[in-house]
């Protein structure tokens, strides 16, 4: 049974219906009635980062990652609270001053003030991440409309192959590039605030672009076309799969990238596009949705690619 499915079978009937839980079917939650929105995340050491020799690196991973989930919501995150575990090593007093110069330096970086948190000594180590912020409005999943834009910010797959590189399953001279790229998503926090201004439907890229797209339709009875060829790479990225005669849907697939989808009519065109110019954030119109087919459909040129494989991350019990 992977993780929605066990949401929705053992734990989706304790909200008792609770509209700030929003069916427990989102990144967030959100009391309307008190402005209030929050998120929570856990991170698994040789789950969701490979181990603890950089501290420094996974701390601000782990922080954006988490901050994301209110971003893509159109919320600007305010506080954090870490419920962290671990053990001597993993929390050194050497460590321990890294992990606070690192936290130190994200929370200038985005505004946001550490504000409570646990402690407990475990073998392995895990972080527990709440993100609060606040705001009227929140941009939901299952909101999509037939025929709405689908786009994507800034670039897809640098991170999928930074973390091959750590794992030493790719050999590169460039290697830095890809590796900061996992470690150092750069979130597209300049549009955040303003999606409520033209997105209809919004989710970050965390399990993948395929997966988390279709957890974005979920239910609203709509299918995905997509053209692959529109998804945005980097120059980098493009040198690699030259080179490498790697398929491009292998490495945009898999996660970690913390870029936004979102779904918008097609009336906004015009307006995201001058928006996102203004603002110096790259954005791309990648597909559409439609009720007026059976499948989700990826192109790549003339041909109807099988997708069964690149439908991102599960955690799977």
């Amino acid at each position: 049974m992977n993780e929605f499915a066990l949401i929705q079978k053992y734990f989706k009937k304790l909200t008792y219906n609770n509209p700030s839980a929003l069916d427990l079917n989102d990144d967030v939650f959100f009391d309307k009635k008190h402005n209030v929105v929050v998120s929570a995340d856990t991170y698994v050491e040789g789950v969701h980062f490979l181990n603890f020799k950089n501290p420094d690196l996974v701390i601000k991973k782990i922080v954006r990652s988490s901050i994301s989930d209110l971003y893509c919501k159109g919320v600007k995150p305010k506080f954090i609270f870490i419920g962290a575990s671990g053990n001597n090593n993993s929390f050194s007093k050497k460590n321990l001053n890294i992990i606070s110069k690192s936290l130190k330096e994200e929370q200038k970086k985005y505004g946001i003030k550490l504000s409570g948190g646990d402690t407990t000594k475990s073998n392995k180590t895990i972080f527990t991440i709440m993100s609060l912020g606040y705001s009227k409005r929140i941009v939901q999943r299952n909101k999509c409309k037939n025929g709405d834009d689908i786009y994507v910010t800034g670039n897809i797959g640098d991170s999928y192959l930074g973390l091959q590189v750590l794992k030493r399953k790719v050999l590169l001279k460039e290697h830095n590039y890809f590796v900061n790229k996992y470690y150092l998503p750069d979130l597209p926090i300049k549009i955040s605030s303003n999606l409520l201004n033209f997105a209809n439907s919004s989710i970050d890229i965390s399990d993948g672009l395929f997966g988390d797209l279709s957890k974005l339709i979920n239910k609203s009875e709509l299918f995905y076309k997509i053209d692959l060829n529109k998804i945005p790479i980097s120059i980098n990225l493009k040198r690699y799969l030259s080179k490498s005669k790697k398929k491009k849907i292998n490495l945009i697939s898999k996660g970690d990238d913390y870029q936004i989808i979102f779904t918008s009519p097609k009336s906004k065109r015009n307006y995201i596009q001058k928006f996102f110019k203004k603002m110096n954030q790259k954005v791309t119109l990648i597909g559409n949705l439609t009720k007026d087919a059976k499948k989700n459909e990826i192109i790549d040129g003339d041909k109807l690619l099988k997708h069964v494989y690149n439908e991102g991350y599960f955690h799977n019990f």
